[in-house]
């Protein structure tokens, strides 16, 4: 394999394409141009939707589970498995896409769901296993998941809680003896871009409430029942770690995560390490990278930055590929890529960029072809 293979490195065009088809597109659009020219097709995800279709272009094996959706009723999800390794989409339990008829339920939303995810990989025999959080309906401090594995969460009277964030605020006690004690000989992975700690202004529910269509009041409320809850873990624990970087991904599942023992990494790092990142560069001439929206989020680490960020250090040139640009050329440059396309710019609208995908990406990907070959 030479160095002018193209890796085609994108993640999902939200509303308009995942990220398989948005690689697929483009990699249509470049063989059409020039026929001749190599291209490696990697579709990424940075932990939330389209994570368990990563890993399943990465060479695991899917395995459908059903489990409780974010309200209780059922939905079907799917684990990536590999030997004993397994990856937990939260998004495919819990997510806010889940929600019937678009609908938010900020204050009873649950990842109960999750925990069932949780609990199947260990039934597959998985001792491994990656969770991926992102694209959460919820804010209930990972409060379902770790029912769903056994904890119990009870009120003054001794009674079960109901779930969803809002009902921590009657939080009085936690019973951890009945967690899944297979849980001790695994290892856990919390896969997180979101570093943000629990509670506070940069906490769960101030910053990621109002996406779950809190509004101010129910901030308020999420805001105190999850101080609730992590005062009354940290006191059965004897470790407070609501302030740890994560503990407040997913409406705070990040928090349950770090209390079943997961370590933290960057959830664009985990997938990039899997599908050999590093031994793929080393075959390219240049490197895709992209999503539906590069903002200023995507330059906190998201996945297209840290692909960038990697080739850009092993001396290969990077494309920027998105839906939309909301970032200037110039902050882009500072992570090596050299060039950027907005399908949006190329229609002349969002409407049309969001509706004709697959053409926008066709042309984009001729004109990379056509640069490079």
């Amino acid at each position: 394999m030479t160095r002018r293979q193209i890796l085609v490195c994108l993640d999902k065009f939200r509303g308009s394409a995942t990220a398989v088809q948005a690689c697929r597109w483009l990699a249509e659009g470049i063989r059409q141009a020039v026929p001749a020219l190599p291209v490696r097709e990697a579709p990424v995800a940075d932990g939330g939707e389209g994570t368990v279709a990563a890993f399943r272009a990465a060479g695991y094996r899917t395995v459908p589970v059903r489990v409780s959706g974010p309200t209780g009723e059922p939905v079907a999800a799917e684990l990536a498995v590999l030997g004993n390794r397994a990856v937990v989409e939260l998004a495919q339990a819990s997510g806010l896409h889940l929600l019937p008829g678009g609908r938010t339920e900020p204050l009873t939303a649950s990842t109960h769901g999750t925990g069932e995810l949780l609990r199947a990989a260990l039934d597959l025999g998985c001792r491994e296993i990656v969770l991926a959080v992102g694209g959460s309906a919820t804010t209930d401090g990972g409060a379902g998941l770790l029912r769903a594995l056994g904890a119990r969460l009870l009120d003054a009277r001794g009674g079960e809680l109901p779930p969803g964030g809002a009902a921590l605020a009657d939080l009085n006690a936690i019973d951890l003896t009945g967690l899944d004690p297979r849980l001790r000989d695994t290892r856990l992975v919390l896969a997180s871009d979101v570093d943000n700690p629990l509670l506070g202004p940069d906490g769960a529910a101030v910053v990621f409430g109002p996406q779950k269509g809190a509004d101010a009041d129910q901030v308020a409320l999420l805001e105190h029942a999850l101080t609730r809850f992590a005062r009354v873990l940290a006191r059965r624990s004897g470790t407070d770690l609501s302030d740890r970087p994560g503990a407040g991904a997913a409406g705070g599942a990040g928090l349950a995560a770090l209390v079943l023992g997961a370590r933290r990494e960057a959830g664009a790092q985990v997938l990039l390490t899997e599908l050999g990142l590093d031994t793929a560069l080393a075959e390219a001439g240049l490197v895709v990278v992209g999503e539906g929206c590069l903002d200023a989020q995507s330059l906190r680490g998201k996945a297209p930055i840290g692909i960038a960020d990697r080739a850009h250090r092993v001396g290969v040139p990077v494309a920027a590929v998105a839906g939309r640009l909301e970032v200037r050329l110039a902050e882009l440059a500072a992570h090596g890529i050299e060039s950027a396309h907005s399908l949006a710019e190329r229609a002349g609208s969002d409407r049309i960029a969001m509706a004709e995908t697959r053409r926008l990406l066709h042309e984009t990907g001729a004109e990379l072809a056509r640069r490079f070959g």
